[in-house]
């Protein structure tokens, strides 16, 4: 990933923390025909250190798990907030016309070797801690438990598991940075009430790198 200096994130708190926020990551292996692509919910588990492990699991029919390169790692990417910039949200633009349209995101790629595995009692642990974070929020959370043992036992016939654990980790948030005060100043201000999806989000983030 391109990362101009400006637009670099590498404490691992904070990478970890947008990770774990964010609800679907997309899992891109190579094989022997290209790239291929999975988008699924995984867990950090922050061991190893400094970068930690993912886990998660993809359907059994998806073939992506047996067209593998040796020795070629996956990448994970996860994505955080993200916003269209006008123009109109900089106030440098009533002095100097000489401004285009900009997209601001975060984004995070994880790299690292993968493995794939088919051990159910691995497999129900990863099923398990996916439904407990994202049922956590709900009033009435649904368990894994609340199923029929031996329909869960069915159902984790039906994927395959994989882990990988970090070797290399980057984080962009182009968030402004490259904007002059004002401008990171009138986002930060006006994104939020300029009617498009992710602005308050990426406002607030603007906002707080512009301190």
């Amino acid at each position: 990933m391109y990362v101009p200096a400006h637009f670099d994130e590498s404490r691992i708190d904070v990478l970890h923390d947008a990770m774990r926020r964010s609800g679907l990551a997309t899992l891109v292996t190579v094989s022997p025909d290209g790239p291929m692509v999975s988008h699924v919910p995984m867990l950090l588990d922050t061991a190893p250190a400094p970068y930690g492990t993912l886990r998660g699991h993809i359907a059994r029919a998806n073939p992506q798990w047996k067209d593998l390169v040796a020795g070629v790692p996956a990448l994970a990417i996860f994505m955080g907030p993200d916003a269209y910039i006008s123009p109109a949200l900089y106030p440098s633009k009533k002095q100097n016309s000489k401004v285009v349209p900009t997209w601001n995101y975060v984004a995070i790629h994880a790299i690292g070797p993968v493995t794939f595995f088919e051990d159910p009692d691995r497999l129900l642990k990863i099923v398990t801690g996916l439904t407990e974070r994202h049922e956590a929020p709900r009033r009435e959370p649904w368990a894994v438990s609340d199923a029929p043992a031996d329909y869960v036992q069915s159902m984790l016939r039906a994927i395959i598991g994989f882990e990988i654990p970090i070797a290399r980790l980057e984080g962009k948030w182009k968030m402004s940075q490259n904007q002059p005060a004002e401008n990171r100043t009138g986002v930060a201000e006006k994104l939020a009430d300029d009617g498009g999806r992710g602005g308050a989000e990426v406002a607030a983030i603007v906002a707080e790198r512009t301190k």
